[in-house]
């Protein structure tokens, strides 16, 4: 076993003498002296227990280690091994972003009797497909109009900063939203010049840094603020209290990374670290954090204001509705992120074991505000790992009134997953400020995939809704979509999940018959503060 070990560094200390003695070739003693000198590196330092062991070997396997994302994902992935994103959910984006073909001959590849397993109801009358630019209007219930309501469509690019995405990336979304007529969220990076170039429609996300609207304490400028949300380019308002990549963790982009760009598109000090706390210094209390969207909206000159969060502590949030009932400041929207991660790295931890999946999040939100009454006055927002057309269709009918998408878009883009977009080595020019790999991203060509995705996405949708009898993806409800429980067993989403009756939480008689979550943690909430009663 010990020869074993040794044999590589030995080889190659007896092919240097070897090699010159019989008038090889210069390559060869030079090859032999240079792993003789990686050898005697290896035995002589201490780091690294395994070099000292298997001089030169260890070499290899490091190599192997290094690469073997890519090999499982040429070699040994199977189509339908989602880790994140499937092969066959990356191709249909790539598909469709390029105008090949997206059908699939055979039949399906999923198990049909497997647990898990949904699909759509069609009807036996279905409809003649009439169009696929499906919208809907925010900020313009008769109870609360806004003086600029906006018509989004149901399919938006999530959001992602410049600084988490290249400059090229920003430019071809957004030249991409503004020819399929959607919206672009800014992500908490604020709008940089490459948002304002191609003139697309933009959500500004508003983060704890306040990055774009800080004093230089960090503190919210309602000065800075006006300055970007008067512009027409921004169509609504977006106070992001947490991300579902990493809920409740603040950020750090390291100082070496803060260009010039970034610095001046976020507000602060070039090559300083630029953090995003993991709290709001503009509020403290759920009252005051309604206060503060009543601010921003009339700041915007009545602009649809509303907030992102990954649902945590159950009374948190029942405490922000119950402050939207004390007070009767509501917000025109609400979008909610699911823990199934985003763009955003983050601790292992985090990613895998904080905040809630998107579906039960997204019941959370819609069945509280059903509960409140207050469900027809605020439009919701998801994002969760939502690819195709069936993806959307069944968040619509779960609660959603719109879907947000961040990595089905950078697929659009030509990201190929290589998991790479924390260390700035993005293969495709997507995810990273080295301008040089940032030119393989060429824009035309990519803005174009964008607004393919996008609208061969919106042509499947309207196929999916005719298909089931409906004219708009607003009447999609939980009984049009059926999941597997067993191999025997199927039931609607409508019987399988609960959901609220209007009103319900209003009347305290009716607590104890509703599900767990309101019968505990609604009674403990409170407007005044995040904290439950003791």
């Amino acid at each position: 076993m010990t020869m074993l070990r040794y044999s590589a560094f030995a080889g190659a200390a007896a092919a240097l003498p070897l090699s010159l003695a019989v008038g090889a070739p210069l390559w060869v003693p030079a090859a032999a002296a240079a792993l003789t000198a990686v050898g005697i590196a290896d035995v002589l330092q201490t780091k690294r227990a395994l070099r000292r062991n298997y001089p030169i070997l260890a070499h290899f396997r490091f190599m192997f280690e290094a690469i073997r994302p890519e090999i499982r994902q040429y070699l040994l992935e199977d189509d339908q091994s989602a880790a994140p994103f499937s092969r066959n959910q990356r191709s249909i984006v790539y598909q469709r972003a390029k105008l090949d073909t997206d059908k699939r001959p055979f039949g399906t590849q999923l198990d049909v009797y497997q647990a898990g397993y949904e699909w759509i109801n069609h009807s036996i009358q279905p409809l003649p497909v009439n169009g696929h630019d499906f919208r809907i209007e925010i900020g313009n219930h008769p109870d609360c109009p806004r003086a600029q309501p906006y018509k989004a469509s149901v399919f938006n690019v999530s959001a992602m900063s410049f600084g988490s995405l290249s400059a090229n990336a920003i430019l071809a979304l957004n030249g991409g939203a503004r020819i399929g007529g959607f919206m672009h969220d800014t992500g908490e990076g604020s709008i940089s010049p490459y948002h304002r170039e191609n003139g697309g429609d933009l959500v500004w996300e508003i983060g704890s840094g306040y990055f774009g609207c800080r004093n230089e304490d960090g503190s919210f400028s309602e000065q800075n603020f006006v300055a970007n949300a008067c512009t027409p380019q921004v169509k609504m308002i977006e106070l992001k209290l947490s991300q579902g990549a990493k809920p409740g963790h603040g950020g750090v982009l390291p100082g070496p990374k803060v260009s010039a760009e970034i610095a001046a598109t976020r507000g602060v000090m070039e090559g300083v670290d630029c953090i995003s706390p993991a709290n709001h210094s503009a509020f403290s209390t759920p009252l005051e954090m309604l206060a503060f969207i009543e601010r921003l909206r009339k700041l915007s000159g009545g602009k649809p204001t509303g907030f992102k969060l990954a649902i945590g502590h159950p009374w948190e949030f029942f405490g922000i509705v119950k402050a939207m009932l004390a007070s009767g400041i509501t917000p025109d929207f609400i979008v909610v992120d699911g823990s199934e991660g985003g763009t955003g790295a983050a601790p292992l931890e985090f990613t895998d074991h904080v905040g809630t999946p998107l579906q039960e999040a997204l019941l959370l939100v819609h069945n509280t505000l059903v509960g409140a009454g207050l469900r027809e006055r605020i439009k919701i927002g998801a994002s969760g790992k939502i690819i195709t057309a069936f993806d959307i269709a069944r968040t619509l009918a779960l609660g959603a009134d719109w879907c947000n998408s961040a990595r089905g878009f950078m697929f659009a883009l030509g990201c190929i997953q290589s998991q790479s977009c924390h260390t700035d080595h993005c293969p495709t020019g997507v995810a990273t400020q080295d301008k040089l790999r940032q030119r393989a991203l060429v824009v035309p060509d990519k803005t174009q995939r964008v607004a393919h995705f996008h609208q061969n996405t919106m042509k499947a949708l309207a196929e999916l809704i005719a298909a089931a009898g409906l004219t708009h993806p607003s009447q999609l409800k939980p009984h049009h979509i059926v999941r597997r429980i067993s191999p025997n067993q199927v039931k609607l989403a409508s019987a399988l999940l609960p959901y609220l009756e209007p009103g319900q939480l209003l009347d305290p008689s009716l607590l104890s018959k509703l599900p767990p979550v309101f019968g505990l943690y609604w009674p403990v909430a409170q407007a005044e503060s995040f904290h439950p009663l003791q």
